[in-house]
């Protein structure tokens, strides 16, 4: 009977990520609060003291929350009065993109850096145009951006820095959040991010009047019972998020903990396999262990990395391949001009050889090794 249990525990699908979720008995005095004050949304008091908590916690002036990190970059670039073309990444999922078209915005697609992902500055300055009035970067995979760079190059052309900080709840660079970079950062709370409200966002910013024009943009407008300042949208976070948002910081230290442990794992059992490069930990930056991301040389490694992904998956192992496609080969994108792969060559090859490992919080260290053994097993057989 014990062989037939430890079979089928082998045989437990594994997915590439998990939410992290406290104890429902911790959550339910937060909800019967609710019920009997009777406020759902519209600024509740669940909502004011999440974003004073999360500002103290992140090191960062002022958090406007909002019910998701999409709604929270469509309105960011309205906040900053964005237009014309915004230089971003392909690198990248959807919305960092899809945010711009929202706003009748051109994207012009810059080439990444082959360490981390990032945007490169290198490249930034050859696609400005007279029409560019910002820079749009992504810290990819929890990564920072090389910010003093962007920065220098956004003052000396009079452009406005708005980072997708959608993976960095928590981490801090150089000393400082990492959403102190730039005019405004974003950051998601989606069920698959290390910090959740199983939906949920914010913007960053660093003034009181830009936290009140934000706070006016995804409230309708409104700057009153009568007033309206702009035409705002619809973006608040509820109640039962931003409480969901107060259990889940008080247990963030100790998820970070366990996902470091995976990480490490991860590092020192597959640094011996050939083929498999793993982005280096950046200096100065307390990470929060976002994702996993290994690149596949098929050449050294045998196989391609869609070959590893089928077979990992034929073993009940689930990845992702974050970022695959590039956003830039996306029909709505891929007629511009900055869309062309000759343009891209780095994030091209990224985007062919990322494989995103298993990592949550409650991921077993033997389930991260039975997900190392098959990545070897398959180098072995070829």
């Amino acid at each position: 009977m014990k062989n037939k249990r430890e079979k089928t525990k082998m045989n437990n699908p594994i997915y590439v990520t998990q939410p992290s979720l406290p104890e429902l008995k911790e959550f339910i005095p937060y909800l019967e609060k609710i019920w009997r004050n009777k406020r759902l949304t519209n600024n509740g008091p669940f909502h004011q003291q999440l974003e004073k908590e999360l500002a103290g916690f992140l090191g960062v002036p002022y958090v406007s929350l909002f019910t998701n990190g999409t709604l929270a970059l469509v309105t960011a670039l309205q906040v900053m009065r964005i237009t014309g073309e915004v230089i971003t990444t392909p690198y990248s999922f959807v919305a960092t993109t899809h945010s711009l078209w929202w706003n009748n915005i051109k994207p012009l697609f810059v080439d990444i850096e082959s360490e981390f992902g990032n945007l490169d500055p290198e490249k930034i300055e050859a696609a400005i145009t007279p029409k560019t009035t910002a820079i749009l970067p992504v810290h990819v995979y929890g990564n920072p951006c090389k910010a003093n760079h962007i920065q220098q190059i956004a003052d000396i052309y009079g452009l406005k820095v708005i980072y997708d900080a959608a993976h960095c709840f928590g981490i801090k660079h150089l000393g400082q959040g990492i959403c102190n970079f730039g005019d405004l950062s974003i950051l998601s709370f989606h069920a698959t991010k290390v910090f959740n409200t199983m939906e949920g966002g914010a913007i960053v910013c660093h003034d009181e009047n830009t936290k009140k024009r934000i706070d006016y943009l995804k409230n309708f407008g409104f700057a009153g019972e009568t007033t309206v300042m702009a035409p705002g949208i619809n973006s608040k976070m509820n109640e039962m998020q931003a409480a969901l948002g107060l259990v889940q910081l008080k247990h963030y230290g100790e998820n970070i903990s366990k996902r470091k442990a995976i990480a490490e794992t991860y590092r020192k059992e597959l640094q011996a396999i050939k083929g498999i490069r793993v982005i280096p930990e950046p200096e100065q930056t307390d990470s929060n262990y976002a994702y996993f991301p290994i690149f596949i040389n098929k050449k050294e490694y045998g196989i391609s990395r869609n070959q590893l992904y089928e077979m990992l998956k034929q073993n009940n192992i689930f990845c992702r391949r974050y970022f695959y496609p590039l956003i830039s080969e996306f029909p709505m994108y891929k007629g511009l001009e900055s869309a062309k792969p000759n343009n891209l060559p780095i994030a091209t090859k990224m985007a062919k050889e990322v494989i995103c490992l298993p990592l949550f919080s409650e991921l077993s260290i033997d389930d991260v090794l039975r997900i190392v053994q098959c990545i070897k097993n398959y180098n072995k057989l070829l």
